[in-house]
């Protein structure tokens, strides 16, 4: 019996089921391990600022494991002195998908080239033609793919085989904070998902779609188990550590040569799918960092 309590966050609006196992595979192992832990959505927890401080009805938990995206409400639950499994500072580095890029190019990893959109504010406006030119000259050649900076499970990206689609996803994506980048065709619609846990690489599998360019389950990709080489695992590790994530799903594509390339770094990785293709067990050994973390404070 281990003296000890934490909730578990999850989004007031998730949908998908998977969202919704892991935290109850993450409770099961909590319990497993004699710690009392409650899941709770964002929507249900009353948090607020008063008389310049913070006042959350979480205040005394032990750990707060932050399966959500919701940056303010992270910030102000470490600032009422909560320990948050990842940090506030992880998940918003991970939630942005133009910060990660920016970040990581500035720690010298290597990520697909990319040029930011230019954010429009008014509805009835065209994307202008110049836009569209540099993002040719930037990244030279088509396909392109076309990314909004917030989204999951492949939702918001797009790809452009000619100029005229690339003016036609423009327009779509321009009232929202967006990206172009070169597509590394080396494998199409292959990357390989690793999931850190504690600065290791605990679990690693290859996602798959022969009908998509994105390899999300959720766009129709199926997982097998695999194992990459050591500088794909290696890559994941140094990414993991430089944002100083607790937990991550760090996700690689087969650069031109065959090297990693960063794609994207999930605070919040679902791992069912992970758990059945591999057979590990990542929600214990979730759990046991969480629990020997906060037993060394």
């Amino acid at each position: 019996m281990v003296d000890m309590k934490g909730s578990i966050i999850i989004n007031a609006f998730s949908t998908p089921e998977e969202s919704v196992k892991c935290a109850e595979r993450l409770r099961e192992e909590f319990i497993n391990k004699g710690v009392s832990c409650d899941i709770v959505t964002n929507g249900s927890l009353l948090t607020y600022l008063e008389n310049g401080g913070v006042v959350t009805q979480l205040k005394g938990n032990d750990f707060i494991v932050y399966l959500d995206k919701d940056k303010y409400l992270s910030a102000c639950l470490e600032n009422a002195g909560l320990k948050l499994f990842n940090s506030h500072e992880a998940v918003r580095r991970c939630d942005d998908k133009a910060e990660t890029y920016i970040f990581l190019c500035e720690k010298g990893y290597s990520v697909p080239k990319t040029i930011f959109g230019t954010l429009c504010y008014s509805p009835e406006k065209e994307i202008s033609l110049s836009v569209i030119d540099n993002v040719e000259k930037a990244l030279n050649n088509y396909p392109i793919i076309v990314k909004e900076s917030f989204g999951s499970m492949g939702k918001g990206v797009y790809m452009a085989k000619n100029r005229d689609e690339l003016i036609e996803i423009a327009n779509k994506v321009k009232l929202k904070p967006h990206l172009f980048q070169e597509y590394l065709g080396k494998k199409f619609g292959v990357d390989v998902r690793i999931i850190v846990i504690g600065g290791k690489a605990v679990a690693c599998m290859e996602r798959r779609n022969e009908n998509d360019f994105r390899s999300n389950v959720a766009k129709g990709g199926w997982v097998i188990k695999t194992t990459p080489p050591a500088k794909f695992i290696s890559l994941a590790e140094a990414v993991a550590k430089e944002i100083d994530l607790d937990y991550c799903g760090i996700d690689l594509l087969y650069g031109n040569n065959g090297e990693p390339v960063v794609c994207e770094v999930n605070s919040n990785a679902f791992f069912i799918g992970m758990e059945k293709a591999t057979g590990k067990n990542v929600a214990k050994l979730y759990v046991e960092h969480v629990i020997n973390t906060v037993k060394g404070r």
